[in-house]
Formats: structure tokens, sequence, C-alpha cells
């Protein structure tokens, strides 16, 4: 078996139902992980966009969600998973809405691509306190075991 991520909701590749957008209920899918390699001490997701804007003109990465420290055995992430409900030991960063927690595809033109990457890490990344995407990046710097990816996409309007 090898590191990797799912949904229940939805298949790679494949359009990420409403409920979990800003034309639903915007709340986070529920994931599920396994086979983290040997070492692994924590686990970092983070979820964004690289079709800001427009998919036919991206000018930046948009950034939907930050975590770490999520513990390697954790397993996964309920549906609608609150700050409070995150698996002991588990932080959140700052998503380009300056604020933590999930926030939902919500492309203003085309179909998105929103990716889940979920980071092995050999270590714990304690003391950041509520990190940006770079700032979470730098400090995962040299502790990436491994690194696996799912991806969902979605387009408003329907």
């Amino acid at each position: 078996m090898s590191f990797r991520i799912e949904s229940s909701a939805f298949v790679d590749d494949g359009a990420i139902p409403t409920i979990y957008t800003c034309d639903g209920e915007d709340r986070s899918p529920p994931l599920a992980w396994s086979d983290p390699p040997e070492g692994a001490r924590s686990l970092a997701l983070i979820v964004d966009d690289p079709d800001a804007p427009d998919p036919a003109a991206p000018q930046m990465t948009w950034v939907h969600w930050v975590l770490y420290d999520l513990p390697a055995t954790a397993g996964g992430l309920p549906e609608a998973v609150a700050s409070a409900a995150l698996p002991l030991g588990a932080a959140e960063g700052l998503n380009d809405w300056k604020r933590t927690g999930y926030g939902g595809p919500c492309p203003p033109v085309g179909r998105h691509r929103y990716f889940f990457k979920l980071y092995a890490l050999d270590t714990r990344l304690e003391g950041l306190g509520n990190p940006t995407k770079k700032q979470l990046e730098a400090a995962m710097e040299g502790h990436v075991l491994e690194r696996t990816e799912l991806i969902g996409t979605y387009r408003r309007g329907r």
C-alpha cells in the first residue's frame, strides 16, 4: 500500500458536491487517508486552488484550508469538522480569507481545481501559531517524508 488521501464525497478529479462550497453549506468534505510512511510524526493538509481567479488566465493560488500537526494515526477528518473537533494536537493556519478553518470552493468564473495536499512529516511543527500556507511550507522544508493529493473540481451555476 502507499500513502493516499480520498473522500467519500467525490472521486479524484471529480466534481465537489455543492454542499461543500460557498453555494451550499460551505462545510469541509469528509477525508480519509491511509498508509503514512514509517517515521511519520505528524501530517499537514493544505487545500488550494491554482486556477484563481480564472482558469483561462490564472493569476494566483487561493488557499482554502491549512492544517498541521495532525496525528499520523488520525486516519482522516469527518465531514464539517469544527476547530474544536480536530484530532488532539492538530492546529490550523490562515486561509486566504485571513481566518482559520475550511473555506469551500467559490470560483468567480469557470471550473476550478482544488488540491487537497497531505504531507507526512518526520516531526511535529509545534509553536507556529496560525501560519499562512507559505509559512507552513517553510516550516515543513526538509521534513516531508511523503506527499499525496486528491483533486476535486467545481464550477458555479451548473
